[in-house]
């Protein structure tokens, strides 16, 4: 019996289901622990601020569920630099309160290690708790493996030490060590195209494009 779930394109109304499930898997995390030390409000600032980059990923990325929408990847067209969300200082300022330092600091350590070349930036993975060994998670980097192969495209990741395993094996390889201030250790994981490219040699030049002997204006000038 096949027991590989179905994945499809998540839709506008899916934001708010993404989400929650994501807010619910980061949660416990010593990472959100990190972000909100106070429990009471954790998880709903967490989905307050994923809200935002959801709706993002849907003009900027993609997102893709396992069709029992118990887990899901965020993703951003990291082809050339993107624009933040929008009205972004507002509405992260209203989602997180007190806790901007943090958040701020996340993102610039996050994004000031982001290759600089196009990419596929895989922002979130999350499983529900109910759902987690059950391979929804391998099912979605096949998914997700399958498509970066057949555009041969470079993707970045940053993730947990729990989770490095599961990277290690759909092709990703350890980065340098984000260690956020009394804080976890994040883990950046880079998963190169399949085929280099090619770099090609520049033809010579002709004779009507060969550089003059004596230029009438020297070099610096």
């Amino acid at each position: 019996m096949d027991t590989v779930p179905r994945i499809r394109a998540a839709r506008w109304a899916d934001k708010d289901t993404v989400a929650a499930l994501i807010a619910d898997a980061l949660a416990p995390s010593p990472l959100a622990m990190w972000l909100i030390p106070d429990p009471g409000p954790r998880r709903r600032i967490l989905t307050d601020v994923l809200g935002i980059w959801i709706e993002h990923a849907m003009f900027y990325g993609d997102i893709h569920l396992t069709d029992d929408t118990t887990a899901v990847t965020v993703g951003f067209h990291r082809y050339r630099p993107l624009p933040p969300p929008a009205n972004y200082p507002t509405r992260l300022s209203d989602a997180i309160g007190p806790h901007a330092a943090r958040f701020g600091l996340l993102d610039r350590l996050l994004a000031a290690e982001r290759p600089d070349e196009p990419h596929y930036h895989l922002a979130f993975l999350a499983v529900h708790t109910e759902a987690r060994g059950t391979g929804h998670g391998t099912a979605l980097l096949n998914h997700h493996r399958s498509r970066l192969d057949h555009v041969n495209l470079l993707s970045w990741t940053s993730t947990t030490a729990d989770s490095q395993d599961m990277y290690l094996r759909h092709g990703y390889t350890p980065q340098p060590i984000i260690n956020l201030p009394d804080g976890p250790a994040l883990y950046p994981m880079r998963r190169s195209p399949r085929y280099a490219t090619p770099v090609l040699p520049k033809p010579a030049p002709t004779s009507s494009q060969r550089p003059n002997a004596h230029p009438s204006n020297p070099p610096g000038m």
